[in-house]
């Protein structure tokens, strides 16, 4: 993608402020992807992560580089589907769990395999 213009003030939520043009650019690839060559995209589908911000149709960016542990949301391959959950560790398994609670959190299976550790979720606000 390369680099794009990057204003150095943020931009207030609330009551407008006006932009004072100090811009500097930011390479898009390098803030989005740690480890270039280990790191693929996926599309979300399905409400299942919802509460962690992850929506249908999100673009996922998976790192395969990062380091996988408890808490981080990662993408599983579970009996040739990917799924996507948030990994946690209890009573001495690994389990997946959902952001939503219309989903229960389910053991990971032994065959299963972590595909890679979800470092980023673009969303697209124009439907």
């Amino acid at each position: 993608m390369g680099a794009v213009p990057l204003f150095i003030e943020s931009v207030k939520c609330g009551f407008p402020s006006p932009a004072d043009g100090h811009q500097e650019e930011l390479d898009l690839d390098s803030y989005l992807i740690r480890h270039p060559n280990a790191t693929f995209l996926l599309r979300a589908s399905g409400d299942s992560m919802m509460g962690a911000g992850i929506y249908d149709g999100d673009l996922l960016i998976v790192d395969r580089a990062e380091t996988i542990v408890p808490g981080r949301i990662v993408v599983a391959r579970i009996y040739d589907e990917f799924t996507c959950k948030r990994l946690i560790r209890h009573d001495d398994a690994w389990w997946l769990v959902a952001e939503n609670p219309s989903y229960r959190p389910f053991p990971l299976p032994e065959d299963a395999e972590i595909f890679g550790v979800v470092t980023r979720s673009i969303h697209n606000l124009m439907g």
